[in-house]
C-alpha cells in the first residue's frame, strides 16, 4: 500500500489523539479518515434507499383523477 506524508497543525492531531483515544499521531489521522469514509458511505447508502423508493413511487400507475 502506498504510504502518505502529510503535515498537520500538531493541537488538531492532539485533539484528535485524546477524543478517540488511540496513542499515535497516526493512528490518529487514520481513524479520522476512515469515519469519514464510513460516514461518506452510510450516507450513501441512505440516499440512494431514498432515491430508489421515490423512484418506486413514480413507476405505479395513479389512480384517474377528476
Amino acid at each position: 500500500m502506498a504510504k502518505v506524508n502529510v503535515s498537520l497543525d500538531a493541537e488538531l492531531v492532539v485533539e484528535v489523539m485524546v477524543l478517540s483515544g488511540v496513542g499515535s499521531p497516526q493512528d490518529a489521522v487514520e481513524v479520522v479518515v476512515r469515519d469519514y469514509i464510513a460516514r461518506g458511505h452510510r450516507t450513501e447508502a441512505r440516499t440512494e434507499l431514498k432515491d430508489q423508493t421515490l423512484r418506486d413511487l413514480d413507476a405505479k400507475p395513479q389512480e384517474p383523477q377528476g
